[in-house]
């Protein structure tokens, strides 16, 4: 089986490539599965003859003869028949429908294209890997500049425009998943759409929406917190716990990522890289890791740069301990107070401060 990236997927689509008698679609990030969806029923089927050769199912419900005939119907008035079914994980390994499924891909029907899609949080199905006659899609989350483009897609696919700074406000506040993300720019598309100057969404249109204030975002708590403005961050507590989606468990994983980035370049700085070549080592480090869920690298390495050198590795050290000791409080079925265990985690880099001071 070939495997491609979701980019590479519309990549060929657009420059006019045959697509595969069968595609399948793993991976974490099912919004951009939709999209892979659309855009391989856009480039089979003209919208005229979609009512007849497009089917689109749950695979567990299926029985080996429902699958053999869905895939095998012929087109009717079309060249192809697109059929799709979703939840291809939850049909089981020794299952009848799963050994047809298999047959299938041995020898797939020239006028059908299959599409299989796979759940998020599921690893790749390693036999329907390696099935010579599909093509296998990793559909994985994007990283934040590309999320900020396709925010940016989306809004104007609904109209809607943003001031400078909103749509980072919104991903700051909202997380980079696509489906919440989608959520709220239609409900931005719904309260700007009657203004007589268009529908332009503001920051504070956004803070409203979200419940989030400039200066009270998770980003400010964790740059308060790493900078040891600790009545600052104590205070930021509270405010950035209230807003939608958010958790103690997420502060947490924020507060301790950035804690980890911050060892990584005091231990740069400890074993002799120059403070100027700082933050282009963390970048390096960065894209060759290329981790998710850090927003820009650029920012991020400037953000661990600047906060390494305001640390020893010491202080790093009680800091992460405390951090662990603070993550189990929060998972524990005693202690539900979350804001108090935060606020005293904070709290506790002023305090280590203090103690290198």
């Amino acid at each position: 089986m070939a495997v491609v990236t979701f980019d590479a997927l519309l990549r060929g689509l657009k420059q006019g490539g045959t697509p595969a008698a069968v595609y399948y679609l793993h991976g974490d990030e099912d919004v951009l599965k939709d999209e892979a969806v659309r855009a391989l029923v856009d480039r089979m089927l003209d919208p005229g003859a979609r009512d007849f050769n497009f089917d689109q199912r749950s695979a567990a419900d299926l029985d080996p003869e429902a699958f053999h005939s869905l895939v095998n119907t012929p087109p009717l008035l079309a060249a192809a028949r697109v059929v799709v079914l979703r939840g291809i994980e939850d049909v089981r390994k020794t299952s009848k429908v799963r050994q047809e499924l298999l047959r299938y891909l041995e020898s797939p029907s020239p006028t059908t294209l299959l599409i299989l899609v796979q759940g998020a949080g599921q690893p790749p199905d390693a036999e329907l890997a390696r099935s010579a006659s599909a093509v296998a899609v990793a559909v994985e989350p994007l990283p934040h500049a590309r999320v900020l483009k396709w925010v940016a897609h989306r809004a104007g696919q609904l109209k809607l425009a943003f001031e400078p700074d909103a749509v980072e406000l919104l991903v700051q506040s909202v997380g980079r998943d696509l489906g919440a993300l989608g959520g709220e720019l239609e409900k931005l598309a719904a309260l700007t759409a009657g203004r007589p100057a268009g529908g332009v969404a503001t920051r504070a249109d956004v803070a409203a929406l979200v419940g989030t204030r400039p200066g009270e975002t998770l980003q400010d708590l964790i740059d308060a917190a790493l900078e040891r403005r600790t009545p600052v961050a104590a205070r930021l507590v509270e405010p950035v716990l209230e807003q939608a989606g958010m958790t103690g468990v997420r502060v947490l994983m924020a507060l301790g990522t950035a804690l980890v980035g911050t060892a990584l370049a005091r231990a740069e700085l400890d074993r002799g890289t120059p403070p100027a070549r700082l933050e282009a080592a963390l970048l390096g480090q960065l894209r060759a890791a290329r981790p998710y869920g850090l927003g820009s690298w650029e920012q991020t390495a400037s953000r661990w740069a600047r906060w390494g050198a305001g640390w020893d590795a010491g202080a790093l050290r009680k800091a992460l301990r405390l951090a662990l000791d603070a993550d189990r409080a929060l998972k524990s079925t005693t202690l539900t107070h979350e804001p108090g265990i935060l606020v005293q985690l904070v709290l506790s880099f002023g305090a280590l401060q203090q103690e290198a001071a």
